[in-house]
């Protein structure tokens, strides 16, 4: 997984109210009841093979569905997204997944599910698949008609951004704050990361766990250009698990991104947050599954607008 998902995924777990999704009410969890009776089924199953095949592709669905969200709409079409200054390393994936997803579906229910639908129900499956938990997701969008380069870049935070920054992008997408306005940006538990970004804090050890940042300095090379690109877990207790533990790590600085989370995590008002989510996974699952509903709601196309794509990369 590429290191801009543990830069910026996500504060959503603390929004508590979104101001912008007019046509929320038009979605509903059994709205293709009649139309594609099996949509769920299908997605999952679609979803349960490329996640056995490798963990990682959960998260992968996962991180598409934050960046479409947050650009134009839930589309995946992504032409704008993958040249976007946040993807500069082209780390976005998955598509193959989602192509598969809507084959299959196409198959049972010709152009009656819409691309955006089919990620939003992937993102919440691949979580599921990992250990995480499950939602209800409202259905009922259509998929837009364009991909924006210029949105990708004004809504997709870079992987430094700071805390202000966040914020002010969230605010962007008409999303309050929960938990005393505390935002926090946390890698959704994923399996592996790249070490192009935290390489050199890896190189630079005293705000890292001594013995954790020894394992992995033998796999990210401190020369520029040397490993960028190798694997390796964010944790080595669950690495194929969706969990809280990414916060209990963090408070032993015992994490690849602790040093982009301590911003979060440093004698702040964000700290007891953090406490929280790490002896709790109930509330944090909880608090994580409310969110993802609302990032869902962002910018919806509904009724008569947008299409139904028979192919999810290209419009009709």
């Amino acid at each position: 997984m590429a290191s801009k998902l543990i830069c910026f995924l996500v504060i959503f777990s603390l929004t508590s109210l979104f101001m912008g999704a007019s046509n929320a009410w038009l979605m509903q969890p059994d709205f293709y009841a009649s139309s594609c009776p099996n949509v769920e089924q299908i997605v999952y199953n679609t979803m349960k093979q490329a996640v056995s095949k490798e963990p990682r592709m959960g998260a992968s669905i996962l991180r598409l569905f934050f960046h479409d969200c947050f650009v134009n709409m839930i589309t995946p079409t992504f032409t704008g997204e993958k040249t976007a200054k946040a993807n500069a390393n082209n780390s976005i994936r998955g598509f193959e997944v989602i192509d598969a997803i809507k084959c299959n579906l196409e198959a049972a229910c010709p152009q009656t599910v819409s691309c955006a639908d089919i990620l939003a129900l992937a993102s919440r499956d691949g979580v599921r698949l990992l250990g995480g938990p499950t939602w209800k997701v409202p259905l009922g969008r259509r998929d837009a008609r364009t991909a924006s380069l210029s949105l990708a870049n004004q809504n997709l935070p870079p992987p430094r951004s700071s805390l202000a920054n966040l914020t002010s992008l969230f605010a962007r997408q008409k999303l309050k704050h929960q938990r005393n306005d505390r935002p926090l940006r946390r890698p959704h538990h994923r399996p592996r990361s790249l070490h192009q970004l935290p390489t050199p804090h890896l190189q630079r050890t005293p705000d890292i766990d001594p013995t954790f940042a020894a394992t992995r300095q033998a796999n990210c090379p401190k020369q520029a250009g040397n490993g960028d690109f190798n694997l390796a877990p964010l944790d080595r207790q669950t690495p194929n698990k969706f969990d809280n533990d990414y916060f209990q790590k963090t408070l032993f600085k015992n994490a690849v991104y602790y040093i982009r989370i301590k911003r979060l995590y440093n004698g702040g008002s964000q700290d007891s947050l953090v406490k929280k989510y790490s002896t709790n996974q109930a509330v944090f699952f909880q608090d994580l599954l409310q969110a993802m509903i609302k990032m869902g709601n962002i910018k919806l196309l509904t009724g008569t607008k947008g299409e139904i794509r028979k192919n999810c990369r290209v419009i009709n």
